[in-house]
């Protein structure tokens, strides 16, 4: 079984970005987005100005500081290598929403990174939320994963700049 990692968020987080389980080399390094070819820190680095390879330490307290917050929806799975597609469904445990929003009451706007992630809280997390979390906004973006290839960085960091637009009306 695949153990996911515990979120990155305070208090002021206004903006949750979710992806579905963090990769091989993520768990490995114990670091969100630990594959250097996964798109999601160079993208972030551009967006909110940092060095993307700043340590990690920096890299979060970049992301809080700017009211977001990071997770996954699954908190354990069964997968062989990396692949979303290789997760196997009845193996998935689904993260505490319903606790993370009550201490999260900020978050005004959820974004997936990709498909899976998408589909799995909606399927797992969504039907468990009061009527006062409902009203949270949900947008997916394309994966950053380097299995998403068929777009170029450019495009995915214009698609992912909604994420500022989005912070900076909250």
């Amino acid at each position: 079984m695949k153990q996911g990692f515990p979120p990155i968020a305070d208090a002021r987080a206004t903006v949750l970005i979710l992806g579905s389980m963090p990769s091989e080399e993520s768990l490995r390094k114990k670091q969100y987005y630990g594959n250097p070819h996964n798109a999601f820190w160079k993208i972030m680095a551009r967006l909110l100005e940092f060095e993307h390879a700043a340590i990690y330490a920096e890299r979060t307290r970049i992301l809080t500081n700017n009211k977001m917050a990071l997770w996954d929806v699954m908190q354990t799975c069964e997968r062989q290598g990396s692949l979303d597609s290789a997760i196997i469904d009845s193996t998935i445990v689904a993260n505490d929403f319903v606790s993370f929003y009550h201490r999260h009451p900020n978050i005004k706007h959820v974004f997936f990174n990709g498909t899976k992630a998408e589909k799995e809280y909606c399927k797992r997390a969504l039907p468990k939320l009061s009527s006062e979390t409902k009203g949270i906004e949900y947008s997916r973006l394309p994966s950053t994963s380097p299995a998403m290839a068929s777009l170029s960085f450019e495009v995915k960091l214009r698609e992912w700049s909604v994420i500022c637009a989005d912070k900076r009306a909250t």
